[in-house]
C-alpha cells in the first residue's frame, strides 16, 4: 500500500434523474402559450369589429353560419315550403326574384306577361332613349346647342327628369314673372317633339330662387306655380296630349339646387316623366 501512495483519488459521479422535468415540468408553458393565443385572437376580434362595417360583419357571420339548403327540392308534404321548391317559380333562393319574371318564356313575352321586373327593364329603356335622344339634339345645329345649355337630366326612382334653368343674363322667363322667354317656346316645342315616343304620364315641378326677408311679400309660391302652370300650358299648345299631364306643382324655394339659395340657377322647371308606379 505504501507504493501507491501517489496514486490519484478514485472519483465517483453519480448522475441525478430528475423526474417530472423540475419546476412542475413544461406544462405552464403550454398553458401559457395557449393564453398568449387566446389574447392574440381576443384583440383581433376587437380590432374587426372596429375596423369593419355592420354589412361586413354580417356576410362574415353569414359565411360561418350557411343557409344553403342541402336539397334543390323539397319534400311534397306541407312542411317548412309547403311542398314547393326553394327554386320556386314565384321566389328563387339566390336572387330573391321569381324565375316567371326573370326568365319570361317566349310565350309570355308574346302575351305581354314579362311580369314586375321585365315592365320595369322595358320602361327603364324607354327613359335611356328619351334621354338619349335629347342629349343629341345639342349636335344638330349651334341654336339647339344654345337651347340646351339650359337643359339637364337624369334618371331617378320618380322617372326621368328633365329640369330646365335660368343661366346668368339668360333667364326663361321675364324678370320676376310667369311670362315666359322665347328661349323657353322653343325648349318646349323641342320637347313636345321628343317626349311622344312614351306614354308615361308627366309631372311638372316649378321652383324660384329665395328673396329678400325684407319684402313685405314674398313672391315665391305664386311664381313657382305659376311657372309650372305655364309650362304646362307651352307643351300642351306645342302638341303633347293634355292627358298626359298628372300633376303640376309648385315647390317655391324650398329645394335649391345650389348652396347659395339665391342665385339664379334656383329659377327652374322640372318636367318629370313619370314612371309606372309613380
Amino acid at each position: 500500500m505504501a507504493g501507491q501512495s501517489n496514486a490519484a483519488p478514485a472519483v465517483i459521479k453519480r448522475k441525478k434523474v430528475v423526474q417530472g422535468g423540475g419546476h412542475h415540468g413544461g406544462a405552464w408553458k403550454v398553458a401559457y402559450a395557449d393564453f398568449v393565443t387566446a389574447m392574440m385572437a381576443f384583440f383581433m376580434l376587437m380590432w374587426l369589429l372596429n375596423a369593419t362595417t355592420e354589412k361586413q360583419r354580417k356576410g362574415l357571420a353569414d359565411y360561418f353560419n350557411p343557409t344553403i339548403p342541402m336539397n334543390r327540392v323539397s319534400g311534397g308534404g306541407d312542411g317548412a315550403f309547403g311542398g314547393n321548391s326553394v327554386f320556386h317559380d314565384q321566389t328563387m333562393t339566390q336572387t330573391g326574384t321569381g324565375a316567371v319574371n326573370d326568365r319570361a318564356t317566349v310565350e309570355e313575352k308574346a302575351r305581354g306577361e314579362l311580369g314586375e321586373s321585365g315592365e320595369a327593364a322595358e320602361e327603364q329603356a324607354r327613359l335611356e332613349e328619351v334621354d338619349k335622344m335629347l342629349r343629341a339634339r345639342a349636335g344638330e345645329s349651334m341654336t339647339m346647342q344654345r337651347l340646351l345649355r339650359h337643359v339637364v337630366t337624369r334618371i331617378t326612382d320618380e322617372g326621368l327628369v328633365i329640369e330646365i334653368f335660368d343661366l346668368p343674363g339668360v333667364p326663361l322667363f321675364f324678370g320676376d314673372t310667369a311670362e315666359p322667354e322665347p328661349v323657353l317656346n322653343d325648349i318646349a316645342r323641342l320637347l313636345a317633339e321628343i317626349l311622344p315616343i312614351t306614354t308615361n304620364r308627366i309631372a311638372v315641378n316649378g321652383h324660384v330662387r329665395s328673396y329678400p326677408i325684407t319684402l313685405i311679400r314674398n313672391p315665391v309660391w305664386d311664381l313657382s306655380a305659376a311657372r309650372a302652370q305655364g309650362m304646362r300650358g307651352l307643351i300642351e299648345s306645342a302638341g303633347l296630349p293634355a292627358e298626359r299631364l298628372q300633376r303640376v306643382s309648385g315647390f317655391a324655394d324650398r329645394k335649391p339646387a345650389t348652396p347659395d339659395p339665391t342665385v339664379v340657377r334656383n329659377n327652374r322647371l322640372e318636367v318629370i316623366l313619370l314612371r309606372r308606379d309613380r
